[in-house]
């Protein structure tokens, strides 16, 4: 039996986000729109926070250090939501 693995190796070349969206423009052309509440620690983070952002490698992520989140294009492209449970964002939240 023969297995197809697809390899996602879009990257990204500008992130922007709004009070409710994450948009990540694809070196491709293609834009992606995603709800800022699919990543809690974005949606909780202040405009500041949300703004200080830089590249994973060469746009094959994006990571906000303030916040301690990281996401990558190929999840984006995949439609995978935060993985953190909910134990774990409330204890972040808690030391904020």
């Amino acid at each position: 039996m023969n297995t197809l693995v697809a390899e996602l190796q879009v990257k990204a070349s500008n992130v922007s986000i709004s009070e409710d969206m994450l948009t990540v423009d694809l070196v491709d052309g293609r834009s992606l729109s995603i709800p800022l509440i699919w990543y809690p620690r974005l949606w909780h983070g202040t405009p500041q926070e949300r703004q200080n952002w830089e590249w994973i490698g060469d746009g094959a992520g994006i990571h906000w250090p303030d916040l301690d989140e990281d996401i990558s294009i190929e999840g984006l492209l995949l439609g995978r939501r935060s993985g953190e449970s909910q134990r774990s964002l409330q204890r972040w939240l808690d030391n904020r």
